[in-house]
């Protein structure tokens, strides 16, 4: 039987064919007798074309439907016709020759089991199948054959194998290296190692494609071929990230699809619950407008409500079978529930599972099913049978937990972060097994933008290439100028629209500036991007090797390595250093600051759409709050102090407890011995009455050359008359003494009674002996 062999039309010029293209060979499966009879006459000397064989033998002429297209594939094959690939390709020949020989089948009809068994799933499986005199040599030149002549794919059977010297050999290095070139172009231009010409990865990578689709040409990657490779697993682990850079690449070339995003990373979907509430969910989640992720994690909450259903009132399954009393009944569940309650899944929970749900886990549950509930009333999939917002609003034993809660990271911890950020150099950098995987110039950028700027992880992300403009005099000048020192010009860092506001401009400092400078210098060209809030295309600022940098990466990377370098645990008091922390510190300080921020400069500073939400940034420091309790002089104001006599002997002898005098208060003109003299209405304006001594009298000099006299300090609280008479002087004192006119003493007459001279009872406070500040 003769017949053309499948896809053997002639290709145009610069397209790789097959050798056997063209001819035209009897592909009869079954070895005839005569062909068996020849192969044996010749045996292994001639078979193999060893030296004085017989060229002339009639063996030759009845294998010769045999032997034509093993000589078309040898001659087809590339490299240099040297001494040993010459007999490597005649042992091949006799080989083969020997094989269909013995099995009565030609290599026409082998399936891929016997093209395994000939060839070994190792060298040394190779050796024990195959003659002795069968070298190493001999297993490539096999394996062309058997790709070119059988269809054989199967190389990842045959254990370790050089792959790339074999389709070297079938497709030609040249042509090869040709077509690696347009894929590593886009590589190199994305800043891919892969796309150096030094690079050994992307051409084993791609060599195994080649093969598969059995044909050299990138232009014939197909979407299909990478799906396979991946779920057939034909590639080793460590090669299926070249495997993924390499698809981006030919997917921007426009030959393929890109590839899935998180293809094999992330955990499944969630399921479970009730099936009629699940499939209510998966509505309203093919329905919704919010963000992807926001979506994700609202139908996660809502699968837990499913599986809270399913156990404890499986009749309401169905929303619309919802009433006033089924909320009543989640809300009060959800309040008592524990973490690891109702969930899929209890990986990564670890010691929390049976604590008591958080405040604003507790918040998002009830939030999501509000949501779920209003969307579905006002799309009219539901009668309004309740009001959402009312029969499932927050506890207000809930909302009292509830409220930002931004944690300072403490100063001295803060700075050492700015120390490391800011000698940062590439020892520092995490590795993997191929070296670093970002530049340094992108780290050190990142590092800076988070220490400096005070915006979210999501808003650094999400950078634009030249959001940085640099003024000087309100007009602008190039980021390198020389004749605007960095100190005199201004640096000004364009935002993107976030969480609460649209787009702003914020002054930053120049160091931030000029790290982000160095970073678009070497930058290499990247695609827009699709902005996650905005849909916009725009070009990233943080974008490398064609991906964005994800907003986790300050969490998981940079702070954990500025962390290692300054020397500092990545948790405090008050929980992880996150990447937020880092702007309530920011603000912080700049509330704080020597000439502080007014909290509606801090708001257009952070972005804020309400002064409300920036009060929970303006954290009053406790060296501030310190300084400005003690610049108010509340114990001063309201506080005097006095200095007290008191009389050891007295106390000593009994005559104290007797009734006498013990204790003597220092008017600074004479003595009261009043023993509640802070409670006496006529204190700071001394009445003189009976408990008064002059210091000019007898009794008081006594009194002071006593040797066994003890000197004591007395705390006085001020009235707001009294505060007055001492804030406003005169006029408020001569006001104080007209309203104590008429009141008694301890000794009992008034001020009026006893008459005593004005000028006698305008006692300043300041006269009195205080304590030393």
């Amino acid at each position: 039987m003769t017949a053309a062999l499948p896809g053997a039309a002639e290709a145009p010029a610069p397209r790789w064919c097959s050798p056997l293209a063209g001819h035209r060979f009897d592909t009869t499966v079954e070895v005839r007798a005569d062909e068996i009879q020849g192969i044996a006459e010749l045996g292994v000397r001639n078979l193999r074309r060893l030296q004085y064989y017989d060229r002339s033998a009639p063996g030759w002429i009845m294998i010769g439907r045999l032997l034509r297209p093993l000589e078309v594939v040898n001659a087809g094959l590339d490299g240099p016709v040297t001494q040993h690939r010459r007999r490597a390709m005649r042992d091949v020949v006799a080989l083969l020759l020997l094989r269909c020989a013995e099995e009565g089948r030609t290599f026409w009809g082998w399936t891929e089991e016997g093209w395994v068994h000939l060839l070994g799933r190792d060298q040394a499986e190779f050796h024990r199948h195959a003659p002795a005199w069968a070298g190493d040599e001999v297993r490539p030149y096999l394996a062309a054959h058997a790709y070119l002549l059988g269809s054989f794919t199967g190389f990842d059977r045959l254990g370790s194998f050089q792959r790339l010297t074999l389709a070297r050999q079938i497709f030609g290095r040249d042509r090869l290296s040709n077509e690696l070139a347009q894929a590593r172009a886009v590589l190199d231009e994305w800043g891919y190692r892969l796309g150096r010409d030094d690079d050994t990865l992307l051409p084993m990578v791609a060599c195994r494609l080649f093969l598969l689709n059995r044909s050299p040409h990138v232009d014939q990657l197909s979407t299909e071929l990478f799906d396979r490779v991946r779920r057939d697993r034909l590639l080793p682990g460590s090669q299926m990230n070249t495997l993924h850079a390499l698809q981006r690449a030919v997917s921007a070339l426009g030959f393929c699809d890109p590839p899935r995003q998180g293809t094999g990373r992330h955990s499944a979907r969630a399921i479970g619950g009730a099936p009629e509430w699940e499939r209510w969910v998966d509505r309203w989640h093919a329905t919704s407008t919010l963000t992807p992720r926001t979506r994700s994690g609202v139908r996660s909450n809502l699968l837990k409500v499913g599986r809270w259903l399913q156990a404890e009132r499986p009749d309401a399954a169905d929303p619309a079978d919802w009433t006033r009393q089924t909320c009543a009944a989640w809300v009060a569940a959800l309040d008592r529930m524990k973490v690891g309650d109702y969930v899929q899944r209890t990986v990564g929970l670890k010691d929390r599972v049976g604590k008591p749900l958080a405040a604003s886990s507790k918040e998002g549950q009830l939030a999501a099913l509000r949501r779920f509930f209003t969307d579905c009333q006002e799309w009219e999939w539901l009668p309004r049978g309740f009001d959402p917002q009312r029969v499932l609003a927050t506890p207000r034993s809930i909302t009292a937990l509830l409220g930002p809660n931004p944690r300072v990271i403490a100063d001295e911890i803060w700075a050492k972060l700015l120390w490391a950020g800011l000698n940062l150099h590439q020892g520092d950098l995490p590795q993997t097994k191929s070296g670093h995987f970002y530049p340094i110039e992108l780290v050190r950028a990142i590092t800076v933008t988070w220490l400096f700027s005070g915006l979210r992880s999501d808003e650094i992300a999400r950078l634009r290439l030249g959001c940085i403009r640099w003024q000087h005099q309100d007009a602008p000048i190039p980021g390198d100028s020389d004749q605007v020192l960095a100190r005199d010009a201004v640096c000004l860092l364009d935002v993107p629209p976030h969480k609460t506001g649209t787009a702003f401009t914020k002054p930053v400092d120049p160091i931030l500036g000029q790290a982000i400078d160095a970073w678009q210098t070497v930058r290499p060209d990247q695609p827009v991007f699709v902005d996650r809030r905005t849909g916009e295309q725009v070009n990233l600022l943080f974008a490398f090797r064609a991906r964005r940098i994800s907003s986790s990466y300050i969490n998981n990377t940079v702070i954990p390595m500025l962390c290692r370098k300054a020397g500092v645990p990545a948790a405090d008091v008050r929980g992880n250093i996150t990447s937020h922390r880092a702007r309530s510190t920011i603000a912080s300080q700049l509330y704080n600051a020597k000439e502080p921020m007014t909290l509606f400069e801090l708001q257009a500073w952070l972005g804020h759409r309400s002064p409300q939400s920036t009060q929970y940034y303006a954290k009053i420091t406790p060296t501030t709050l310190t300084r400005a309790y003690t610049d108010a002089g509340y114990f001063e104001r309201n506080v005097r102090t006095i200095e007290v006599l008191v009389d050891r002997d007295a106390v000593e002898s009994g005559a104290a407890a007797a009734g006498e005098p013990w204790q003597y208060y220092d008017l600074g003109h004479g003595f009261c011995n009043y023993t509640f003299f802070e409670q006496c209405p006529h204190w700071m304006a001394c009445a003189k009455c009976d408990f008064y001594t002059p210091k000019d009298s007898s009794k008081a000099l006594l009194l002071e050359a006593k040797d066994n006299l003890q000197r004591m300090l007395a705390a006085v609280p001020l009235t707001d008359d009294e505060r007055a008479a001492v804030d406003d002087g005169k006029a408020a004192l001569d006001r104080l003494l007209g309203q104590l006119a008429d009141i008694p003493t301890p000794a009992g007459p008034t001020p009026r009674q006893i008459s005593t001279p004005a000028q006698a009872t305008l006692l300043p406070v300041i006269e009195i002996n205080r304590r030393p500040t």
